[in-house]
């Protein structure tokens, strides 16, 4: 490749001035928020959790590279915009990224990082769920009176001909299914999964892990298990009514639940046609499908509109108002669509590797980014305009900052842009962040 570092580019004059622009001006990064990324990472101790957790079957006298720095690069990489293992080829000799990964001299390339990743095998999704659950669990100060663990499923996208590839009818193309399980916009669950199961598949095993370990910590929190109609199962059903486990759960519109809210329907009809106005009214059902163990509470929403109407169902156990538990609980489980949204601003849908663990890997890579991020917002932004800011946005404010380094023997100093707007709550979120 040609090295065009001295060469001028000439630019449209500017009140009589010359623009001219050469890549000459030394040690710069556009990635100057990375020490916001580091702090947040001493704070939780996330890398280093799963550095400690981690198998490395290497020679160690040989190794350049630790399995700290490695993960560490990796994330880093993600939660900054950089979703290829190539990326890193350049980034590697950007002293703002070997400051974050403590190295005087450049990180892993993308072959070593490559390894990494084609090492990656059951254990090590374990491990890495393993330290997701303990940085949530950390995150109280005080033990929690509720819990409500939301569960969805959604498309990813493959990228050829990988392992576990599958075409699913519903999506109308070849995809994973991963599983993903939030709660308090923490991110708990991160499950790789093939496209040919039911959406449920797995559901029940994984809510029975996480009941127990926090009901190990915390005995007396009401947990809630909140997902939509594909995670109805009666036998899930029942075996959270045994573990005193609430449910909350849409339930897939049928003939004979229609037939029981037929007067709720009617009654909305004749309200909207008589107001001209959208009508919503709810009521207690109950249900019980042949394959059922019994009958089972049923909250339906009645929404009438000029257009017609639109019945919605949920099956619930937890006593309280209908209006309450539908409005209040279960629509709130859109905020978990926000979270894989925010998965997928950090390339959750990057599993182009060949084999299965690999990207299974590469999942939970997002997610431990995802940790840092959400981190930065619960303890760093709390109260500001940021507060509640999806994590790509996070990035463009906070992240993505120009600045010139400096580093000699004694120090490394960050010259960061000057005219940076949000450079006040760059300096709260360090603060903020810095281990205690």
């Amino acid at each position: 490749m040609t090295n065009r570092n001295r060469e001028q580019l000439i630019f449209p004059g500017c009140k009589g001035r010359r623009v001219e622009a050469e890549f000459s001006g030394g040690n710069v990064t556009s990635d100057a928020g990375i020490l916001l990324l580091r702090q947040a990472d001493r704070r939780l101790g996330l890398t280093a959790a799963i550095a400690r957790l981690l198998k490395d079957p290497r020679r160690q006298a040989s190794c350049e590279h630790s399995v700290l720095s490695m993960p560490r690069q990796r994330v880093d990489g993600i939660a900054l915009g950089y979703e290829d293992l190539n990326d890193h080829d350049h980034l590697r000799h950007d002293m703002a990224w070997q400051t974050a990964v403590e190295r005087d001299h450049p990180p892993a390339s993308s072959p070593t990082l490559c390894r990494l990743e084609n090492r990656a095998g059951r254990e090590s999704a374990i491990a890495m769920h393993r330290v997701l659950m303990d940085q949530f669990i950390s995150s109280f100060d005080a033990p929690p009176t509720e819990l409500i663990l939301d569960f969805d499923a959604t498309d990813d996208p493959v990228h050829g001909n990988q392992e576990g590839r599958f075409f699913h009818g519903y999506y109308d193309h070849y995809c994973f299914l991963p599983l993903y399980v939030t709660c308090r916009d923490q991110l708990l669950v991160a499950y790789l999964r093939p496209s040919n199961i039911d959406g449920a598949k797995h559901a029940w095993a994984i809510l029975s892990l996480l009941v127990k370990r926090l009901r190990q910590e915390w005995p007396n929190a009401r947990i809630i298990f909140r997902g939509d109609s594909g995670f109805c199962r009666w036998r899930m059903m029942a075996w959270c009514d045994r573990q005193r486990v609430y449910t909350i759960l849409g339930l897939a519109r049928n003939k004979r639940i229609n037939e029981e809210a037929e007067p709720l329907i009617e009654k909305a009809r004749l309200r909207c046609e008589a107001t001209g106005q959208k009508q919503r009214l709810f009521g207690n059902l109950t249900d019980g499908a042949h394959s059922w163990d019994r009958e089972r509470r049923v909250i339906a929403r009645i929404e009438h509109t000029t257009r017609g109407s639109n019945p919605r169902y949920v099956v619930t156990n937890p006593p309280g108002n209908s209006s309450h538990l539908h409005e209040r609980i279960y629509c709130a489980r859109g905020e978990m669509e926000n979270r894989i949204k925010e998965q997928m601003q950090l390339f959750s849908d990057r599993t182009s590797a060949t084999r299965w663990w690999p990207n299974q890997f590469r999942v939970l890579l997002s997610a431990l980014a995802y940790t840092l991020l959400e981190a930065m917002r619960r303890l760093g932004l709390k109260g500001t305009e940021l507060a509640r800011a999806q994590v790509g946005t996070i990035r463009l404010k906070l992240l993505k900052i120009g600045a010139v380094i400096v580093r000699n023997t004694r120090q490394v100093r960050f010259q960061l842009a000057t005219a940076h707007p949000y450079q006040h709550l760059f300096w709260l979120v360090a603060i903020r962040l810095k281990p205690g």
